[in-house]
């Protein structure tokens, strides 16, 4: 049986903290939003050093709300106030059991997903595996969509991987991956910084050096929601060729590229963003 535990408060490091559920052995963190009775929006957050939900999304929150949506932004196991074992294969099935089983826990039995990066593989893989509960998929250059030589080419994925996992980054190399993320290192704020770092600190390398998010390229066809899709031009973790497979494959589907535009669709391009999705979910 699932337990909850609701602390929304401020911690003195980090981002804020938010309810917490258990999923099999873990801990499973999240934050809700929003009219309990509003359509269900689920954001996934992406990978990387210090990553949590909050951070990624914190931008996008209000103007979803405000549409009266109801908004869950867990942090995936390894990630955030979640559980971070060292002894798993941090695999695409056991991100997406463990966020299932999140949304099983609280009563959720339909939803809209919103993935970046990690979190849009993810998400593609609930998607195939629960079609009857997932009413729209929106991705934001998602992974698990290349062979892993592709993304190991780029120059941003080289660099934090390798930073991570051989515990090199101090708060200013965080600071320098994180703005390999962005076309405009200005959205690398001190706050982001402090927030990604507090959450590193207690980060095992076993995360991504356990990783393994296998090429689902073959498998979007089967996805039977709307899709949307996003990526950044000047992206250097994750290669802008991907919108194309996604809207070769996935039908009906749709795909904005965005110049002057990074990793981070969501946090360089926050109206645009927000009023593409809402649009999207209201009337596609």
């Amino acid at each position: 049986m699932a337990t909850c535990s609701y602390s929304e408060m401020m911690s003195d490091r980090g981002p804020p903290r938010g309810q917490t559920v258990q999923v099999g052995d873990l801990d499973i963190h999240f934050h809700s939003h929003g009219p309990e009775a509003g359509d269900v929006v689920v954001f996934v957050h992406g990978s990387g050093p210090g990553a949590s939900g909050y951070s990624n999304f914190k931008k996008n929150i209000d103007a979803f709300t405000a549409a009266g949506k109801r908004v869950i932004i867990p942090d995936l196991p390894g990630f955030g106030y979640s559980s971070k074992p060292t002894n798993r294969d941090y695999t695409t099935e056991f991100f997406s059991t463990h966020l299932v089983g999140l949304l099983d826990a609280i009563s959720v039995p339909r939803f809209a997903l919103v993935g970046n990066s990690l979190g849009g593989a993810v998400s593609i893989r609930v998607a195939l595996d629960h079609p009857d509960r997932v009413s729209k998929l929106i991705l934001m250059a998602p992974g698990g969509i290349e062979e892993l030589e592709t993304y190991l080419a780029m120059p941003a994925m080289a660099k934090m991987i390798n930073n991570f996992v051989d515990g090199k980054l101090d708060r200013d190399g965080l600071r320098h991956v994180l703005e390999t993320l962005v076309y405009d290192p200005r959205h690398v704020t001190d706050a982001l910084v402090s927030e990604r770092w507090a959450i590193l600190e207690q980060q095992p390398p076993d995360v991504l050096a356990r990783m393994k998010v296998p090429n689902m390229e073959a498998e979007l066809s089967g996805i039977q929601c709307p899709v949307l899709s996003f990526w950044g031009v000047d992206d250097e973790l994750l290669p802008a060729s991907g919108g194309g497979k996604i809207t070769r494959a996935c039908k009906p589907s749709r795909h904005i590229e965005l110049a002057e535009c990074g990793h981070w669709v969501m946090v360089e391009h926050t109206r645009l963003f927000n009023a593409a999705c809402l649009d999207f979910l209201e009337h596609d």
